[in-house]
């Protein structure tokens, strides 16, 4: 399609504010029209942290000779067909002109199938055309900005910092675009260089080769991307990394918490895992013209797509065995990705440590259980599985229990849920409550203060009060330590290799950890014929370790 101008109407629609206000505006406006031009190879240069010079080379399909002159004018573009259905990652048709308007503005481009090559030249209102050879594709520079704007300048970012993010963005680029080839050159030095490859690939150019171990693909439909293995999290959100229909975006809270539910219990308390995640959505159900850089869009039943997230993270999960390395007695090395899909390894018994760990044997490793930890695995899934599969128990007497204000409005908020699981509290006022039935699972528990330890879990913080009530409730009658024998620890392994998610216990924490026995013979410095790879180390890292990292 030619370039065009939109019309006055559709203008206003699509204007959003400023549309470059620091170098990384210019940097993200450049890369989304080599996207769009359909490049597979796009390679950025910045220097003097972007005001001395920005320049994007691409071998997209480039512009028509015909179609330049119109490129740095306002409110020009080829790529918008409705203000509704928006295809591509650039619409508004602003970027060359805020560009030229902000500084320099040089472009040279070619249609692959076009003799000779066009440049044009731009500052502000001034434009000029020429002839050139170059090769198929477009180079954009945009040099000296805001240099005829010097209260601007001034109040730019110091160069470090600028150049900081802008290599933040370039990898979120990296991380949804894998399968092109990348190259940022920032004064003069590579930083980031990225070949064709999945979504493996380039957490491993952006995060280094021992997160790209570490993670699971996800593939529906909807969703395409990769998720860490739960070890590997972190107590911010700052990885969690999304875009929607290939333009990188600020995932809304409900999204992340979504990943996030997903993981359950595999997660400790506060943490967020890594994830790259491309969502496909019709271009009818995205409005990205709600912020000025794009990075914010409005999603249509945002509720149903959580739920979408949520499941397509919990069968990745559940398809990958999950458990955890024990920690290298000599030099740390990475923990070698299981190849094997399925349920828990066919554990052997050998022996018990201080009455409170198991010591088995399977697949060729050393697997250490934590019998706290699996025992209450073992209790919070019979738990589970009992909640709703019996008729609520009701009270002989309804018991009066004091409520503060907080929990009273959750009660406002949950109540409905709880009482699908057997829990009935109704008001009584000034504070009060009356318990008239319990979930029959939880009410032959022999705890102490049971009914307060229910209505204090399930009117807690978390919101999710089903879990937080039977954890709390399973982490009290089982095994402590010194309780552990031979008897209970075999009954114990077939009760754990029998859980649907027999890698965790409800809060988070590791029921079993693995040694190799490569990395023991290695640890005592050994090396025979047996120095081979076995059981789940039977396999070769998925992305090359460098020299210094082996």
């Amino acid at each position: 399609m030619s370039i065009r101008l939109l019309s006055p109407e559709t203008a206003r629609l699509i204007a959003a504010g400023e549309v470059v206000s620091r170098p990384l505006d210019v940097v993200r406006e450049l890369l989304d029209n080599a996207l769009d031009a359909l490049a597979s190879r796009i390679e950025i240069e910045v220097d003097g942290g972007g005001l001395s010079l920005i320049r994007v080379r691409d071998n997209g399909s480039g512009i028509p000779a015909s179609d330049v002159p119109l490129s740095p004018l306002r409110h020009a573009t080829s790529k918008l067909e409705s203000v509704d259905r928006v295809t591509t990652l650039g619409f508004r048709g602003e970027a060359l002109w805020a560009a030229a308007q902000a500084g320099q503005l040089r472009l040279v481009t070619r249609p692959p199938a076009q003799l000779g090559a066009t440049l044009l030249t731009a500052h502000g209102d001034v434009v000029e055309v020429t002839k050139v050879s170059a090769p198929a594709g477009s180079t954009v520079s945009v040099s000296d900005l805001f240099g005829h704007l010097p209260a601007r300048r001034r109040t730019q970012l110091p160069a470090g910092a600028e150049l900081r993010e802008i290599t933040a963005l370039v990898s979120r680029y990296v991380l949804h675009w894998p399968r092109l080839h990348w190259k940022l050159t920032l004064d003069g030095e590579t930083r980031l260089l990225h070949a064709p490859a999945d979504h493996r690939g380039a957490v491993a150019s952006v995060y280094g080769p021992l997160n790209a171990n570490r993670v699971i693909s996800v593939s529906t439909p909807t969703l395409q991307g990769v998720i860490s293995r739960p070890e590997l999290s972190r107590p911010r959100r700052d990885r969690m990394h999304f875009s929607v229909n290939g333009r990188p975006v600020l995932a809304p809270p409900e999204l992340e918490r979504a990943v996030i539910d997903g993981y359950a219990e595999l997660l400790s308390a506060g943490h967020a895992p890594l994830c790259v995640l491309d969502l496909t959505l019709p271009f009818e159900d995205v409005n990205p013209n709600v912020h000025p850089a794009k990075a914010v869009v409005a999603l249509a039943d945002l509720q149903e797509l959580c739920l979408k997230v949520t499941a397509a993270v919990q069968a990745a999960l559940s398809s990958h065995p999950l458990s955890r390395p024990l920690p290298e007695l000599r030099v740390p090395a990475p923990a070698p990705n299981p190849t094997q899909k399925g349920a828990f390894p066919s554990l052997t018994l050998v022996g018990l440590y201080r009455q409170t760990y198991l010591l088995a044997e399977g697949e060729g490793d050393l697997w250490v259980i934590d019998a706290h930890a699996a025992h209450e695995r073992v209790l919070y899934e019979e738990l589970s599985r009992r909640l709703r599969a019996e008729p609520p128990f009701e009270l002989p007497e309804p018991e009066l229990l004091q409520l503060s204000p907080e929990q009273l409005a959750r009660l406002h908020e949950r109540g409905d849920d709880l009482r699908s699981w057997g829990l009935t509290l109704e008001e009584f006022g000034a504070g009060l409550v009356r318990l008239r039935s319990l979930p029959a699972a939880l009410a032959a528990l022999p705890l102490p203060r049971l009914h307060e330890q229910i209505i204090e879990s399930a009117l807690g913080v978390s919101g999710d009060a089903e879990r937080e009530v039977l954890g709390r409730l399973a982490c009290a009658p089982a095994l402590k330590a010194g309780m552990l024998d031979q008897g209970r620890g075999e009954a114990l392994l077939a009760q754990l290799a029998a859980c649907d998610q027999p890698w965790s216990c409800p809060h988070g924490r590791p029921t079993v950890l693995r040694l190799s026995e490569r990395d023991l013979m290695h640890s005592f410095g050994r090396r025979s014929v047996r120095d081979v790879a076995r059981g789940r180390d039977e396999t070769d890292l998925k992305v090359p370790l460098s020299t210094e990292q082996r």
